[in-house]
């Protein structure tokens, strides 16, 4: 169609003015009276579509173009804004099974652990809805639910993680922005810990308050508006302690211009949750809350109510403007931002000329092969205690396999949907209904037959398949359990369902007494299979294989089956803190925002963190942080990648908290080398939101071997500081809710000798000096530098090697000390001394608070073929006690001794224990198969 310019009315009419401030819906799947007098009349400016509105790809966009025409006839400057929720999953406003493919939900995405896959998703989900004309999609959901196991926005969220949430939803708006759709980040402030729903007419309460929300839940929305959001709705909430001048979000000045404006320099379109203005006029009534929504500062109010109800908002504006109760100012900035909006997404060339079917069809082949990947990588088995899958290794191909289902509405975007009358395909597949078949529940069953037929088909083997209610375990389940070699139970939502999760733990113990009754010891293999929330049975351990596929779309069903029978194996993982089982425990916690470490910014506020933690110890003269600098964390060593995290108050210019790790690239270990939060923050999860952010870094680390806490540089913690007190207990069961295994520590010490001026070297050890077979040397500098690395390297653990390179870069300062077997020369022992104005002693704080002039002793390595190496170890710290006490130190340090077996030996020698750690290593396998 040839599309003219259009005369600029807008700026000289006020009631068009109005009209772009307003998003409307409407019933019916084609343009009726209502919808034609809203645009005609009352010159809305944008059109909110649901599901009741769209049937097919080739209806929608024809019903699309139908209302771009009538605004085009009436005058329009710039086209209607054409809105849609289409979030993926069982979440879509428009599905037609041949030219809109389906993709998972947010959270399934968040599950593939891949931020590209999802920015394509959502590029191509944008793709299809612009080639029916939609050009404004409400999305993305920014939610972070505070609460796993009760949270009302299930899969629509992206997990319990802010900074996933943040990183996840920047990649889907990148996704829509490259489709050429205007965005909408919701629900401001958050749906993410709804405490009370009443009625359906009632205001929601969140449980946090305002200034909590801003170190968690509102991360995301500052994230993405960072990177160009369009649009932010705000949902209506009262806060529990207000924080507000009224009882809701979405009349609250607070909200939108102080919170949303001032706080997160948001310059877009502020729009309303049509739902909660339904709920607001109700409560009341249409004049207040449209002039209270206007005085707050909304741009756009959506309203998809009654045609009487939608006249009288826009009447009511009006007048509110006209006696001035709203400041036209301000309606002319609103209408301002929608047509700024308006222009990054539409035209009236592009408006009037969609894709349509044809370029669906275009798209198609691509979209498809991205969604079955999409849904490949989101299939998540949580837990496999016994090895049960993949059932084609368990279940002889004789024996029936029972498939349990919950009684659920087909959904609109599933094929099942579409097929509730499908004939079976001759596949050796049994419906068995435990109602008559003429009952009107027996539609909601059969969106769960296709999954029935496919694993019959993918076994090649019988499946049996019944459903299942709130009446519980009925006799035809009992006589279909015990007949079977193996039961899949399938649940949606259990945490809200209970019966499901009452019935799938009663087959399970039915299932496990089977080994009982088989008298062969053989366990009936058991599976429970979540197609909603993941968050059924992710806290409950008793069930022992666990498989969650975020959504029960056709697409998510076949890619289950497909990992059910090990034709594909599972990659996908649980969003957000729940990714380890010990975390998911703890999913209640706070999350707080993690930044990355900024020098400038941070060192100052390091320092008084530092301070803060000292004076806690201050009778202590020798605490772990005595020594300690903002500089002693920072290595700055080319065999060693640093990465340093904080929590901070931005306004107060505070740390809260402070985590430091490194990756040794010369053992491929990743370290955490401290984690220290303000003691007056502490039990607020600081310190686990750290750790988190922390290993999620480390894993990330191509070619990772091992994860350790504690580093020997810098210096700090060597491990888990060890004291025998309730803080000590304390800190070692929170590395163990971590996931770490405490059994496998290591002791690991640091040690001191002191008065070294009056200090002698006890009788009958300086012979270990004269054995015939071995030669000791002193060496400075980088010319010994070749022979003396690949002695450690052969033989040191992470850490040793950097701590020689230092020395070795430091010529002035330190030395090695070599034992050298004297017919080849080869090295069999080795230790670093240093001074205290050396480079390496900034990463040993204990030598710098000996409070006298002190020496330091270093990582000694021998040879394990030395068949005395006890004896060797005395005969080079004596040559290094000596060689310090000739510089005329008072005091020596010896860092990281591996064990306090060797603390005896070295206690002849005139040493005391200092410091006393355990440190940890887990290999990444390990890990991977704990986590």
């Amino acid at each position: 169609m040839a599309v003219v310019d259009r005369p600029s009315l807008i700026r000289n009419d006020f009631d068009r003015q109005i009209g772009q401030l307003f998003m409307v819906g409407f019933d019916g799947t084609t343009v009726n009276d209502q919808i034609k007098s809203l645009i005609e009349d009352y010159h809305v400016g944008s059109v909110l579509l649901t599901a009741q509105n769209l049937k097919s790809a080739e209806q929608a966009t024809r019903l699309v173009l139908d209302l771009q025409n009538i605004a085009y006839q009436a005058g329009y400057e710039i086209p209607l804004s054409i809105a849609l929720d289409q979030q993926n999953g069982g979440l879509n406003s428009l599905y037609d099974e041949v030219h809109i493919r389906q993709f998972p939900s947010a959270m399934g995405l968040a599950a593939t652990r891949s931020t590209k896959l999802a920015k394509e998703v959502a590029k191509a989900t944008g793709q299809e809805l612009s080639a029916v004309g939609v050009n404004w999609i409400l999305g993305p959901v920014l939610d972070v639910p505070a609460n796993a196991r009760n949270q009302s926005l299930g899969v629509r969220t992206m997990g319990d993680d802010p900074q996933e949430v943040s990183r996840y939803g920047v990649e889907f708006l990148k996704g829509y922005h490259e489709a050429c759709l205007a965005t909408c980040g919701k629900h401001l402030p958050s749906y993410g810990d709804l405490e009370v729903l009443g009625a359906q007419t009632d205001v929601p309460i969140i449980a946090q308050s305002l200034q909590k929300l801003s170190q968690t839940a509102l991360n995301p929305f500052r994230t993405t508006i960072s990177q160009g959001l369009d649009a932010v709705m705000v949902c209506g909430l009262a806060t529990i302690p207000t924080q507000v001048d009224v009882v809701n979000a979405c009349i609250s000045e607070h909200i939108v211009q102080v919170l949303l404006r001032t706080d997160m320099h948001f310059q877009g379109v502020v729009l309303s949750d049509w739902s909660e203005m339904d709920a607001l006029i109700h409560n009341f009534g249409v004049e207040s809350s449209i002039v209270m929504a206007f005085r707050a500062g909304y741009d756009v109010v959506c309203l998809c109510g009654s045609f009487t109800v939608q006249q009288g908002a826009i009447n009511c504006l009006k007048l509110g403007v006209e006696n001035g109760t709203v400041d036209r100012p301000k309606i002319e900035q609103s209408m301002q931002r929608v047509l700024d909006l308006k222009s990054r997404c539409t035209s009236w060339e592009k408006a009037l000329n969609p894709g349509g079917i044809d370029h669906l069809m275009q798209l198609q082949p691509l979209h498809a092969n991205l969604s079955s990947a999409a849904y490949n990588s989101s299939i998540t088995v949580v837990r496999d205690q016994k090895t049960f899958l993949p059932l084609s290794t368990r279940l002889d191909s004789e024996r029936e396999l029972l498939l349990l289902t919950p009684l659920l509405k087909p959904l609109p975007a599933s094929a099942a949907h579409q097929k509730l009358n499908a004939a079976p395909d001759g596949t050796a597949y049994d419906q068995t209904s435990v109602w008559d078949s003429s009952s009107s529940i027996m539609s909601g069953e059969r969106i769960f037959q296709e999954l029935g037929r496919a694993m019959s088909r993918q076994r090649n083997g019988r499946v049996l398949h019944t459903s299942y209610t709130a009446n519980g375990l009925r006799p035809i389940h009992e006589d279909l359990i015990d007949r079977a070699g193996a039961v899949v139970v399938v649940t949606a939502d259990a945490g809200r369902n209970r019966y499901q999760n009452g019935f799938a733990k009663h087959v399970s113990t039915i299932c496990r007494m089977s080994s009982i009754s088989n008298g062969d010891g053989t366990e009936k293999p058991f599976i429970v299979v979540s197609v909603s929330s993941p968050y059924d049975f992710a806290f409950d351990q008793s069930i022992g294989t666990y498989v969650c596929t975020y959504d029960f779309t056709e697409a998510a069903l076949q890619a289950l089956v497909r990992i059910l029978f090990g034709e594909l194996q599972p990659i996908g993982v649980l969003p957000g803190s729940t990714q380890n089982e010990q975390r998911l425990q703890q999913s209640t916690q706070q999350h707080w925002l993690v930044e990355n470490w900024n020098e400038e910014r941070d060192s100052y506020p390091l320092e008084v963190l530092l301070e803060s933690v000292r004076g806690q110890h201050s009778s202590d003269p020798e605490s772990i942080l005595a020594g300690v600098s903002s500089k002693t964390f920072l290595l700055r060593c080319a065999n060693v990648e640093e990465a340093h995290f904080v929590v901070r108050s931005s306004n107060r210019k505070e740390l809260y908290g402070f985590c430091s790790t490194y990756y040794f690239m010369s053992t491929a270990v990743g370290a955490i080398g401290s984690i220290i939060v303000d003691p007056n923050q502490r039990k607020l999860s600081i310190g686990r939101s750290l750790y988190h952010r922390a290993m999620r870094m480390l894993a990330q680390k191509n070619g990772i071997k091992k994860y350790q806490l504690g580093t020997r540089i810098p210096n700090i913690f060597l491990g888990i500081p060890t004291v025998d007190t309730a803080e000590h207990r304390r800190l070692r069961q929170w590395f163990v809710n971590m996931g770490w295994k405490i059994a496998s520590s290591q002791m690991r010490l640091n040690m001191i000798l002191r008065n070294l001026p009056t200090w002698n070297p006890p009788d009958g050890l300086s012979h270990t000096l004269s054995n015939p077979d071995i030669k000791f040397d002193l060496v400075y500098g980088m010319g010994y530098a070749e022979a003396v690395l690949d002695h450690v390297r052969m033989h040191s653990t992470t850490g040793v090697y950097e701590i020689y390179q230092l020395a070795l870069a430091d010529k002035a300062s330190c030395g090695i000390i070599r034992a050298k077997r004297p017919d080849d020369g080869s090295i069999l022992a080795s230790l670093v001394l240093y001074k205290s104005d050396s480079k390496l002693a900034g990463f040993v704080p204990a030598l710098g608070d000996t409070k006298v002039l002190a020496g330091g002793i270093s990582s000694p390595i021998i040879s394990p073929s030395i068949s005395d190496p006890a004896s060797l170890m005395q005969g080079l710290l004596l040559l290094g006690i000596r060689q310090i006490k000739k510089q005329g130190a008072n005091a020596i340090v010896l860092d990281c001794i591996e064990s306090d077996k060797a603390a005896g030996n070295l206690v002849v020698l005139g040493f005391s224990t200092l410091h006393t750690f355990e440190e940890l290593t887990c290999e990444t396998s390990t890990w991977a198969m704990i986590s």
